[in-house]
């Protein structure tokens, strides 16, 4: 079966036109931005019978329009898709791509990420180069391991009232 896999091109960290895990795992990708017009891009594609099912990574930069344009592909056009991607940012808010997922999914099922504590990680922390919480800022800053920690509540809101470190 054919996937067309999608990524945002907010996300600049690894190749253009593919997805990295963080095990090496490495797959072509078309990318997307706020104005791509993904139903059609999907249209296409199955007109031609060459898709199966379609699974986008980094969702939470999708826009509310691009949800609704995902769940019509999947109404209108029988394709799956599977969305991968963040539920808040570093303050504990929605992404409007999320918060669009969380609403209209047909289902949803949650990635487990462990707080170094041993408890569930819901939160997802930003750090600056000194190891501090930083507790303002854009909503967008795209890193990795090096910006973001995965938390649990507690943690996350004990590491946010921490005096900063003025190294």
């Amino acid at each position: 079966m054919q996937t067309m896999i999608l990524t945002a091109a907010l996300d600049d960290r690894g190749e253009v036109n593919s997805v990295t895990s963080r095990i090496g795992l490495n797959a072509e990708a078309k990318v997307f931005s706020s104005d791509t017009d993904l139903f059609n891009l999907i249209a296409t594609q199955v007109q031609d019978g060459s898709l199966h099912c379609v699974l986008v990574d980094e969702a939470q930069f999708l826009s509310e329009q691009q949800v609704w344009a995902l769940a019509k592909a999947t109404d209108e056009l029988g394709v799956p898709v599977l969305c991968y991607g963040l539920r808040t940012d570093f303050q504990g808010k929605l992404f409007p791509g999320s918060a669009a997922l969380l609403a209209i999914a047909d289902s949803l099922r949650e990635i487990r990420t462990i707080c170094w504590c041993g408890s569930k990680a819901i939160m997802v922390l930003r750090l600056d180069a000194d190891g501090n919480a930083i507790e303002q800022g854009a909503q967008v800053e795209i890193g990795g391991n090096d910006k973001y920690i995965s938390l649990c509540r507690p943690h996350w809101s004990a590491r946010m009232s921490e005096p900063k470190n003025e190294n």
